[in-house]
């Protein structure tokens, strides 16, 4: 939906039968709306997002393994410390399941039906507008009317033309109000609506990340390592201890 409660000024009578009040109070709920619109939206779109990212990094955990025990085809050690880290990202891919599918019930599906409401709500604006149109033309062809000489058949239309303006402002007012009063509670109800949403979605996270510690952590130990890891110095310097050595290799030695 194309969500711009201001398009209807251009088309508007110049005239209006409104206060200027009136008319603010009403553009000021549209412009709440409309950003709501458009905020809940990019929430919807932000959240498919992230579980499509959550899905991306546990398929390149899960290959980061595959090619792990790859390589370390031959060697007994190497190779069962591979096989536990596929084992592991076979874990970690069954946690980023459960939480992209947390994500979708808690956040995405609930924000796409919110979103579905707007264009209701956008169709009653319009129906709101054609009878404030049509309110004015009725006020301005009874106020033609009145200018007229008073004849007889100037008189009947006269007559008619304030039934019929009498019947305009009736229905201008009615949908008038009812936006007036249901826009604002629809506004203040967004809370009640996204929080049991926020709150579903923080307790998944939380489980998510609680999980992938204490898999990892039983990782470390089953390899032998600390789980504390040495200061980026230490780690850098056994890093390029193990590539010196490497290098020394007949080899890989340069002519």
């Amino acid at each position: 939906m194309s969500w711009n409660p201001f398009n209807r000024l251009s088309a508007s009578p110049k005239r209006t039968v409104i206060s200027k009040t009136v008319e603010k109070d009403f553009e000021r709920e549209c412009t709440k709306l409309a950003q709501l619109d458009e905020s809940t939206k990019k929430l919807y779109k932000d959240m498919r997002k992230c579980t499509e990212a959550v899905t991306a990094l546990s398929k390149c955990e899960v290959k980061l393994g595959q090619d792990l025990v790859s390589t370390c085809q031959g060697e007994d050690m190497l190779r069962n410390e591979a096989e536990a880290v596929g084992a592991t990202t076979a874990k970690l891919e069954g946690f980023s399941q459960e939480l992209n599918t947390s994500s979708q019930k808690a956040v995405i599906e609930p924000m796409k039906r919110f979103t579905n409401i707007f264009p209701q709500a956008n169709s009653a604006i319009r129906k709101r507008e054609q009878s404030l149109q049509e309110y004015s033309r009725q006020q301005l062809k009874v106020e033609k009317l009145q200018e007229k000489e008073r004849t007889g058949p100037n008189i009947v239309k006269l007559e008619q033309g304030k039934k019929a303006l009498s019947a305009a402002k009736e229905d201008f007012e009615v949908q008038n109000s009812s936006l007036m009063e249901e826009m604002p509670q629809f506004y203040d109800g967004r809370i009640d609506y996204f929080q049991p949403c926020f709150e579903a979605l923080l307790k998944s996270q939380v489980a998510y990340h609680s999980n992938v510690y204490k898999v990892l952590c039983e990782l470390a130990s089953d390899l032998g390592a600390d789980t504390d890891p040495p200061p980026d110095h230490q780690y850098n310097a056994d890093l390029q201890k193990q590539l010196s050595d490497m290098k020394a290799l007949s080899i890989v030695l340069e002519d």
